[in-house]
């Protein structure tokens, strides 16, 4: 009964929140119907993009393996589920140096500023993961980190105070006019997840 009533509460109750909670105890469920049942949520119409990153990580967790295809953010993917990053550490080396720079840039300024700069970052790439935006900035190389980093630090700071300057910003990470398009979409890419989607509850 414990199981069935965790597993509906993951898939039928209206609130993120409690959503996540029910996912969460899923991790240390057992029977043969929970990961069948898990898998079939995850690949449901309208999941939250949060969520369906989230229910990759306790899938693997459960030690689930192998493809699994869904829409995020309007595209169709093919994803390994063992290969869902648990943590900040197993994402691909651009991921944590497009963070690390903004870290630097901005704890000068803010001491706060780093600490929300990883939080906003990790709600990025619940959403963005797998997606051919994410493909481009994991497989970059020193102008993709530039231009992610300087639109994640431009929208970090719309985000804080409402306002950025963003010609000085790219000036700061050295954005030349060739990486303009770039950087743009980097951008745009960010400011979609804050404007398109409710934000879902801090966690890892």
């Amino acid at each position: 009964a414990y199981v069935k009533q965790v597993l509906h509460i993951m898939r039928h109750h209206p609130l993120i929140e409690q959503q996540l909670l029910a996912l969460e105890r899923a991790v240390y469920l057992e029977g043969p119907e929970v990961d069948r049942t898990i898998l079939d949520w995850l690949v449901s119409p309208g999941l939250h993009p949060a969520v369906q990153f989230r229910t990759l990580q306790v899938l693997r967790r459960r030690g689930v393996t192998g493809k699994v295809a869904l829409e995020r953010l309007g595209e169709t993917v093919e994803l390994d589920v063992e290969r869902t990053p648990l943590a900040m550490d197993e994402f691909p080396g651009p991921v944590a140096d497009i963070l690390a720079r903004v870290e630097s840039m901005t704890e000068t300024n803010d001491s706060t500023l780093p600490h929300f700069a990883r939080e906003l970052w990790k709600e990025c790439l619940q959403f963005l993961y797998g997606t051919s935006d994410y493909e481009r900035m994991a497989e970059g190389g020193d102008d993709t980190v530039d231009c992610w980093a300087a639109a994640l630090h431009v929208n970090l700071l719309l985000a804080a105070y409402g306002t950025a300057d963003d010609e000085r910003i790219r000036d700061t990470y050295g954005i030349p006019e060739s990486l303009r398009f770039r950087y743009e979409q980097a951008s745009k890419a960010i400011r979609r997840i804050g404007a398109a989607h409710p934000e879902p509850p801090d966690r890892p």
